[in-house]
């Protein structure tokens, strides 16, 4: 028979094809009466593949042997809980390193070079009345990279390229990394012209990056959020950037997503884009074949290609 999977959220057509073929899939974000509909399939479900599963849902799904998470970043998943109750959890890495390194360097440049600001100024016709301010440019300057995991070394390789001055801040150093480790985000900041999020979200990295951080950071500094919302202290962050306590901010995640402040869409010295860092067709396509490949070896009894728990 059939195995019972939930889906949590609308997910590539691909990737629901593929499990349509190896499941019955149950979609809870269909669910017009969400409580009457785990009541009903809940203790049929041996699989989720989405993400947003607190301890809570699984309580409800007492056969749960897997949640295959969408994404990377696994914050959204009650991960102790689902190690107390022997639930496997995945996510899908590496697949989208490439995508989220190239958007960070698209905000780089785009801020540097001042390039929305630029197209408003052509397709306005103030040409015409005098040429574009100088702007800056990426080369000669210090980028602090916090996170150097797969995708922060993937942003390191591409700023190298720019001929930019690579330093970092994790949870410790990395030994057979030739960059320069600071153990103080702080004093890293103070040290940069550019501060890109590449970290974890999640409790252990809540405001992370603080006022503190932000005045570190300075006047000619630049921020680059590729990360989560939740990294950042995002009153700070307007505050600073509204006074000039910072230079600028190319943010592709928010606090409240999708609700993004009024504040910050009003500002000239930002780039704000929708969540889409990842958001190519062949990397979301890879990101679904992940979720389906996990799924397809705990059931098989082989082991998972990417476990997180």
């Amino acid at each position: 028979m059939a195995i019972d999977l939930l889906q949590t959220h609308k997910l590539l057509d691909t990737c629901e094809a593929a499990l349509a073929e190896r499941f019955t899939v149950h979609k809870l974000h269909e669910a017009a009466d969400r409580d009457a509909f785990l009541a009903e399939v809940g203790p049929r479900i041996r699989a989720v593949a989405g993400g947003s599963v607190d301890a809570d849902l699984m309580d409800r799904l007492p056969k749960l042997e897997i949640i295959a998470n969408f994404g990377v970043g696994y914050d959204t998943i009650d991960t102790p809980a689902a190690k107390a109750r022997n639930i496997r959890v995945t996510n899908t890495p590496s697949v989208l390193d490439d995508a989220v390194a190239e958007t960070a360097m698209a905000l780089m440049i785009a801020l540097a070079r001042q390039v929305p600001a630029a197209d408003r100024f052509v397709r306005e016709g103030k040409w015409e009345q005098g040429n574009f301010p100088f702007t800056t440019e990426l080369r000669g300057a210090t980028v602090g990279i916090l996170g150097l995991g797969r995708i922060g070394k993937e942003i390191a390789a591409r700023a190298q390229a720019f001929k930019m001055r690579i330093v970092y801040h994790g949870r410790q150093r990395q030994p057979t990394e030739p960059h320069l480790y600071y153990g103080d985000l702080e004093a890293m900041a103070r040290d940069c012209d550019w501060l890109v999020i590449v970290a974890p979200g999640g409790p252990a990295t809540q405001g992370i990056v603080s006022r503190q951080v932000l005045e570190a950071l300075g006047p000619n500094g630049r921020l680059v959020n590729v990360a989560r919302g939740s990294l950042v202290d995002e009153a700070a962050l307007i505050d600073m950037l509204q006074s000039g306590g910072i230079a600028g901010a190319g943010l592709d995640v928010f606090a409240d997503e999708p609700r993004v402040p009024a504040a910050l869409r009003e500002l000239d010295n930002v780039v704000l884009t929708p969540h889409y860092a990842s958001a190519t067709r062949t990397t979301r396509n890879a990101m679904g074949a992940l979720v389906v490949a996990n799924l397809d070896a705990h059931f098989a009894g082989n082991p998972l290609l990417s476990a997180v728990v």
